[in-house]
């Protein structure tokens, strides 16, 4: 087929097929089960941050706006559990470690459904508390294989959507009536309104500079993977005041260790090389604080990268410069864990239509 090929026409595209983007396209066909709804990635569906995510899901956030964003999605994760109890997605148990002084301020950012309660040790054993800290156990919390998740999710909606996987979009043209997506392929998409979800790709060439306004920046992700064999009634175990955890991913026979990595304004095309000597001194510095015995048993991990909102919070918003395009994503780094309420935002916009309170909605399978 050539270059002059008629453009296909479709109600919205969705470029980004992570689990942001796949999430939209399922929110945006539970409302209207007649849109034409089109899927685009420069690669496989899944196949970007949400393949490397750790997948952890609690009940916190730092804003109302972020908790209010949570709870949606816990809600939404435990519908769609309870309906398909065969998903990649795993139920465990929440320990947190935090200064003592700072007991109110984590009450607050935890919500209430997760019944923080005070416990005198970190279960396994393994976990050395320091004197100025104590220790809560939470309801809540759940992590995912992403990648996984996300293929599933894609494979119901096919015949549904048309998925374009592969295809990079090599321009955004945002016109009165349609946005026109030119493709590597020589073809065009039009669509009546498009959603970029692109992760960590902020700066491709086709939408860099409509959405440089929206200040979101890419910082770059590390997590060590520690070679013990996590036991059953293992739990994942958070870190608050760091903002770093370790997670017993079962599934895989290992422990994830993920701390807060500084460095900012990375390109995801040309992070290579895997963990260096500066990201192993930099985690194995916190672990050995907490977990001394487990700093000798990381020899793995997985670095990537994720973007991140100027304030805090997820970016879901109408471009500026291009009316009939939104931009979803900057989660800072719980793409999974916001998704749902991301998803639900995004298609507010896109498909306007009352919101439904948690537990209200509609079978969203």
């Amino acid at each position: 087929m050539s270059a002059t090929t008629p453009a296909q026409t479709v109600d919205v595209a969705v470029v980004g097929a992570g689990i942001i983007g796949v999430m939209t396209a399922r929110e945006i066909l539970r409302r209207d089960p007649g849109a034409r709804v089109a899927v685009l990635d420069q690669d496989a569906v899944g196949s970007g941050a949400s393949r490397r995510s750790a997948g952890l899901h609690f009940p916190r956030g730092a804003t109302e706006r972020v908790r209010r964003m949570s709870e949606y999605s816990q809600d939404h994760y435990a519908k769609l559990t309870a309906e398909r109890p065969g998903l990649p997605i795993h139920t465990l148990g929440m320990t947190l470690v935090a200064d003592d002084a700072g007991e109110a301020q984590l009450r607050r950012t935890y919500l209430p459904g997760a019944r923080l309660s005070r416990v005198g040790s970190v279960p396994g054993g393994f976990v050395r508390v320091p004197a100025e800290c104590g220790v809560w156990e939470g309801e809540g919390c759940q992590y995912a294989d992403v990648h996984a998740l996300t293929g599933l999710l894609a494979r119901e909606l096919r015949g549904r959507a048309a998925f374009h996987e592969g295809v990079q979009v090599t321009a955004v043209e945002s016109g009165e009536d349609t946005v026109a997506l030119r493709l590597g392929t020589g073809r065009t998409l039009l669509a009546r309104q498009a959603l970029l979800a692109p992760g960590p790709w902020l700066a491709a060439p086709a939408w860099k500079d409509l959405v440089a306004p929206l200040g979101a920046r890419v910082k770059k992700v590390v997590a060590l993977h520690i070679e013990q064999q996590p036991r059953e009634d293992d739990h994942a175990i958070v870190f608050h005041d760091e903002d770093a955890f370790l997670l017993p991913l079962h599934e895989r026979g290992h422990w994830l260790f993920s701390y807060t990595c500084q460095e900012w304004d990375v390109d995801p095309d040309t992070l290579g090389g895997g963990l260096s000597d500066a990201h192993l001194r930099d985690a194995l510095a916190l672990l050995e604080r907490y977990a001394p015995e487990l700093a000798g048993l990381c020899t793995s991990g997985r670095v990537f990268c994720d973007a991140y909102g100027p304030d805090g919070e997820p970016v879901v918003s109408r471009l500026p410069q291009a009316g009939r395009v939104v931009f979803a994503g900057a989660a800072n780094g719980s793409g999974y864990r916001l998704a749902p309420a991301i998803a639900a935002e995004a298609a507010d916009l896109l498909c306007p239509v009352t919101r439904q309170e948690p537990g209200q909605e509609e079978d969203q399978t």
